[in-house]
């Protein structure tokens, strides 16, 4: 039978200043498949025809065993016994959000092909199950879980018993064969152990919004994590967990309150060492304040950068210009964007 559906998913923000590889937040710019089977359809290779739309859509593969949201969907279904897409799939992707830019783009692509594997192949799968999926990809779970989960959240890897653990850091090209290795490839991949990692969702206050300013230059994750120290001292450790314990229940005060926010969002484990990555970094973090700038509440690194992340009340016009005016000094220009954050997560919707 014919079928026809919409998956949708959130961009995300992750670190949110002292929270490194800890929290996530979703936000208001969306990843969407529309997707149709078509059993009449035939002579499409590998059972599924792709077309991209958006950012980056020239430069994505149109091939179901290297896009990685169908590569991803693919996996799902091997690990169910099924080898293909159903004949035929059309997969139309329309991708807004920055790539190589901190707003979890990869992420949302992960979390669109572990929701694209369990809707064509009818799987059933809890949102929880579908996150044991995706962290078999992605082993850091803040991007994907605030993706797949919505609003904002934190989460953790759970210890594995010996024997999970030896399938817990699996290599990638055997979760996700490279096309070349050939048709059996990767037919029997292997599956998650349950409940990789465990969330929770923090409140949000309605005031607050989030105001993307994002750089007209992408910056790998592998290569902003190149930078970081291998170890910490115990002060700078301490400096982030204690703001971080207070941030998760700030961010839920109504009214916010901006200097206790603004004072929490700081952090010494990841932005300094980042600083050389990003032009004026630094200047940006520590001049645009909540006295500087009514209405801001604080500012951080998005992720792995280059986007700054300002969580504000009001005055966004004012604040967005600010940092983009600083970034234009050194040559970056930038663009900007006002986002709510996504309380749903990932959605699938039947048509």
């Amino acid at each position: 039978m014919s079928r026809a559906f919409t998956v949708r998913v959130p961009c995300s923000s992750a670190n949110i200043g002292p929270g490194f590889d800890v929290v996530g937040l979703a936000l208001s710019i969306f990843l969407e498949l529309k997707v149709r089977i078509d059993p009449s359809a035939s002579g499409v290779e590998q059972n599924c025809k792709i077309v991209n739309v958006g950012e980056g859509a020239a430069d994505l593969p149109t091939l179901a065993d290297e896009n990685l949201i169908t590569r991803t969907a693919l996996y799902v279904l091997k690990c169910h016994d099924i080898s293909s897409f159903p004949a035929t799939t059309f997969v139309t992707i329309t991708n807004p959000i920055p790539l190589g830019r901190g707003l979890g783009s990869s992420g949302a692509a992960v979390v669109a092909g572990v929701m694209l594997g369990n809707a064509v192949g009818q799987l059933g799968l809890s949102k929880d199950r579908m996150m044991d999926y995706c962290l078999m990809i992605e082993r850091h779970p803040d991007n994907v879980t605030a993706a797949m989960m919505g609003g904002f959240v934190g989460s953790y890897l759970r210890e594995l018993d010996p024997v999970d653990m030896e399938r817990k850091e699996i290599p990638l090209s055997e979760v996700l064969p490279e096309p070349a290795g050939g048709i059996d490839t990767g037919l029997q991949p292997p599956k998650p152990p349950y409940g990789i990692g465990h969330h929770i969702k923090f409140g949000w206050a309605k005031e607050v919004k989030a105001i993307a300013i994002i750089p007209n230059y992408e910056l790998s994750t592998a290569s902003s994590r190149s930078v970081l120290p291998k170890t910490y001292g115990a002060k700078d450790l301490i400096f982030n967990l204690q703001r971080l314990a207070v941030l998760t229940t700030a961010l839920t005060r109504s009214p916010p309150d901006a200097e206790l926010i603004y004072q929490a969002m700081q952090d010494k484990v990841h932005q300094p060492y980042r600083k050389t990555l990003i032009p004026g970094l630094t200047e940006i973090l520590a001049s645009v304040t909540p006295k500087s700038h009514p209405g801001l509440l604080g500012i951080c690194l998005s992720g792995a950068g280059p986007t700054i992340l300002a969580l504000a009340t009001h005055n966004f016009d004012a604040i967005a210009e600010e940092i983009v005016g600083r970034f234009k000094k050194e040559g970056v220009e930038c663009a900007w964007k006002v986002l709510e954050p996504a309380y749903d997560g990932a959605e699938y919707i039947e048509e």
